[in-house]
């Protein structure tokens, strides 16, 4: 059995209309969402018990901002907890893109939590947990995997190489607006 997580950097700035899509920055809500998640995520891993042997994410400006941030409570005095690998695969892939990343990862790896972007990162759940009806938390996902969304799936494989369609079960799913209505949507940057 292996755990995926699956983080969606928060919410970008776009106010500059020159800035290249891999330099945007995050906003103020952005940085705050980036804050609260940080704390549930490091709260639900401590209750559940779970560490991330790895963690693979986008170098885009906005994915390291909201793990900088996410990570920044963390033990070790505000430091990134864990060793990041920064991959520009990750940068605005394809769920298939996103499956073979995964398909590399050694048999000693039990734990990943990957950080990256949509449409990518919430067409890899489709992709892993059946649509049969009974995921209600898929259901969710269908409905929007916004910024700064945080999922964990369990996968039903004993080695990453094995990675296949429908193998996999969503059994968290949360988001800024779940922890703060203030960071839901239609409210202000």
């Amino acid at each position: 059995m292996k755990t995926l997580g699956l983080f969606r950097h928060a919410k970008s700035d776009w106010h500059d209309p020159r800035a290249r899509d891999f330099d945007r920055p995050l906003n103020a809500r952005g940085r705050k969402g980036a804050a609260i998640m940080g704390d549930h995520i490091r709260e639900w891993c401590q209750e559940h018990g779970l560490r991330w042997d790895r963690i693979l994410a986008s170098p885009s400006v906005r994915t390291s901002e909201t793990l900088e941030i996410a990570t920044a409570n963390s033990p070790g005095g505000g430091r990134l907890r864990y060793a990041i690998n920064w991959d520009r695969r990750i940068y605005l892939a394809s769920s298939a893109t996103l499956f073979d990343l995964l398909r590399e990862q050694g048999d000693d790896i039990k734990a990943v939590l990957m950080s990256g972007h949509n449409p990518g990162l919430e067409d890899l759940i489709f992709d892993l947990v059946p649509d049969d009806g009974t995921s209600p938390l898929r259901d969710e996902v269908e409905e929007k995997f916004p910024t700064a969304a945080f999922a964990v799936l369990k996968l039903d494989i004993e080695h990453w190489a094995d990675l296949q369609q429908d193998r996999a079960k969503l059994v968290h799913l949360s988001r800024p607006r779940d922890l703060d209505p203030a960071l839901g949507p239609g409210k202000p940057d």
